[in-house]
């Protein structure tokens, strides 16, 4: 059920950017009052992402009451904030579909509204599409300007370094917005600041500024004393040393829920040339408190009451992949002393927070910087640790390279823990976990482990721990099917898989969690179903083993066909020269959509209903 508009008077004036610029700035404070209760009640009813949102409220005002967007350019990055951005344009009755099947996209995505300037969804991306656009608006001479608004998590990553190194050297009009909500700074912000930015902004002082630089051209002596003079002074005043190095007019940092400050800032600093930089200060989950004191748990939230001064406990009974892996690296860390795990700040999703409080001193979050964290597995390796990298698939694209380079080609001894593979659901196409399987199988010297349920997922992770080289386990995100977990750790047979139920005619390989679904099809067609566990290396002994007493053989994966584990059945047949029909099920060749994971599955046809469908068209052809 929507929310009645009519309690919200002033949001009910300003579902544009156009409308909100025509009202008068002193309204803007009550404004943003009920846009922040307007998002809270949404999200409580709809479930989505909420601490991010209510923490650039006064931010997301300001920039659209100061900038002529759509025309302006607001790049935005990760997403995770841009729920008011969303509401301002257009979009305030359909936020209650957002991160559902085909509702709103839980990010800026360009195909959704013209003032998402770019499809955003990974990390780190503004700074650099922010020049790209700003580089374009000097040629056009129309006056369009560009902003880029990151948080203070997004800018640790290299990405981010690389675009203001950049931007600082080809010296375009643009404008960066740090986003820092880091409480262990938050004295800084105050009156004095605050008067500070709205001078430092202003055109006297900019005028001021490069003059003096002009000026002190023909005494470089004289020029480097100035230099170093300002630097000392600023650096005791303002953390801006640093961004004023890569080329830009640093200003801040400013209290970022301060509407006022923030339009007279963002006004003077739309006029200045070059590349700007504005550092406000921010509160996740301002103006409700549950999410101010706890802005991790409220992050991502479920459907809750805001009444209540906690969220809805979990309702499922088995442990999510999660937490198997998160147990799993306790359990061994206990018995090998030689254990490091890393992640790129992915520590809550990825179940290490038990391992960070128990074994601080082996524990490495990296912020994100996906690379980094691969190469530094590396050097781990190299000096004889066993280091497990704790990564989103989605994430690990990132890292690619690095994968490649610093770990396969050198064989290092690095496990690569795999979450979120398959279909993630709500965090729709950039998040789904679709090509690693793809991208990890052209690689030497991997192992590529596909789980079938929980049990298995924690004696791969032990095989792949216990094996000398890179390898990886892939599992999804969520729960599995309950099965019982053993304590006991067993190592498996690299590259040999179990076959589940012996049938006729039809063998179905399954490749991770779907075992269940092809089970039921299984007996509905009194089929084969191996459980192949190894995409890499493949079981090729029982793969032509079965080719005698079987038909048609049925790879079934989470992964893309495109180069997955049905392609390496495929080559294997090829390589072998035999000829047998082979249908390969696994995810379509397009980014695939929001929505939880059974809908996602049962739309692609990955569920049992749609398995069955498909050998059964598949025969009838």
């Amino acid at each position: 059920m929507s929310l009645n508009i009519a309690d919200y008077p002033l949001l009910a004036l300003a579902n544009t950017p156009d409308e909100l610029r025509s009202l008068p700035q002193e309204r803007l404070p009550a404004l943003c009052a009920e846009l922040r209760e307007y998002l809270l009640h949404s999200v409580s009813r709809s479930s989505g992402h909420l601490a991010s949102g209510l923490g650039v409220v006064e931010l997301t005002v300001a920039l659209h009451y100061v900038y002529n967007t759509p025309f302006d350019r607001l790049v935005w990055d990760v997403g995770h904030q841009a729920y008011p951005h969303k509401i301002l344009t257009g979009r305030r009755e359909q936020l209650a579909s957002i991160r559902q099947y085909q509702g709103l996209h839980p990010f800026p995505w360009r195909e959704e509204s013209e003032y998402d300037t770019l499809s955003v969804g990974h990390s780190s991306t503004s700074i650099s599409a922010a020049l790209g656009m700003a580089i374009a608006a000097a040629q056009e001479q129309q006056g369009r300007k560009v902003a880029a608004i990151i948080g203070d998590g997004a800018i640790t990553a290299g990405m981010a370094f690389e675009a203001l190194n950049h931007a600082g050297d080809v010296h375009k009009d643009m404008l960066v917005i740090l986003n820092d909500n880091e409480m262990s700074i938050s004295e800084n912000v105050g009156a004095l600041n605050n008067h500070l930015a709205r001078i430092m902004s202003g055109s006297l002082y900019s005028t001021l500024r490069e003059g003096s630089k002009k000026a002190l051209e023909i005494l470089p002596p004289l020029k480097e004393l100035a230099k170093r003079t300002e630097e000392h002074l600023k650096g005791m005043v303002i953390p801006g040393t640093l961004f004023e190095e890569f080329g830009f007019n640093y200003v801040g940092p400013i209290d970022g829920h301060d509407i006022n400050t923030l339009v007279e800032t963002l006004r003077n600093m739309r006029k200045l040339k070059g590349p700007q930089f504005l550092h406000i200060m921010t509160r996740k989950g301002k103006g409700y408190l549950p999410a101010e004191q706890d802005p991790i748990g409220y992050h991502g939230v479920p459907k809750f009451d805001p009444s209540e001064d906690s969220l809805p406990e979990a309702t499922s009974t088995s442990p999510s992949y999660s937490a198997i892996f998160g147990q799993w690296v306790c359990d061994m860390a206990t018995s090998c002393p030689k254990l490091m795990a890393i992640t790129p700040a992915m520590r809550e999703g990825s179940g290490l927070v038990p391992f960070s409080q128990q074994f601080p001193q082996r524990y490495f979050d990296v912020a994100i910087a996906e690379q980094h964290a691969v190469t530094l597995a590396a050097g781990l390796a190299i000096e004889g640790k066993k280091p497990v990298v704790a990564i989103y698939s989605t994430f690990l694209q990132r890292g690619y390279d690095q994968l490649i380079h610093d770990v396969a080609l050198q064989n290092l001894d690095v496990l690569f823990a795999i979450d979120r593979a398959g279909i993630v659901g709500a965090d729709g196409p950039t998040h789904q976990g679709a090509f690693d399987i793809s991208f990890l199988r052209t690689v030497p010297n991997m192992v590529i482990m596909t789980p079938s349920d929980e049990n298995e997922c924690r004696q791969m992770l032990y095989t792949g721990y216990q094996y000398s080289g890179p390898a990886t386990v892939r599992y999804p995100r969520g729960g599995g099917s309950g099965v019982d977990i053993q304590s006991q750790m067993n190592t498996m047979e690299i590259g040999k898989s179990r076959t589940v139920r012996q049938g006729q005619k039809i063998a179905i390989l399954n490749f991770g969690t779907l075992l269940d679904e092809a089970m039921t099809v299984a007996e509905q067609l009194d089929a084969t179903l191996v459980d192949m566990r190894f995409v890499k290396p493949l079981d090729k002994e029982l793969l032509l083993a079965l080719l005698p007493e079987h038909e048609l053989l049925v790879t079934l994966e989470e992964n893309a066909i495109m180069g997955g584990a049905g392609s390496a059945v495929n080559e294997c047949l090829m390589a072998h020269k035999q000829c047998v029909p082979v249908l390969n099920l696994g995810l379509p060749d397009c980014f695939i959509e929001q929505g939880n994971q059974q809908q996602i599955l049962a739309k692609l046809g990955l569920n049992a209903e749609g398995i069955l469908s498909s050998i059964k068209e598949y025969q009838a052809r």
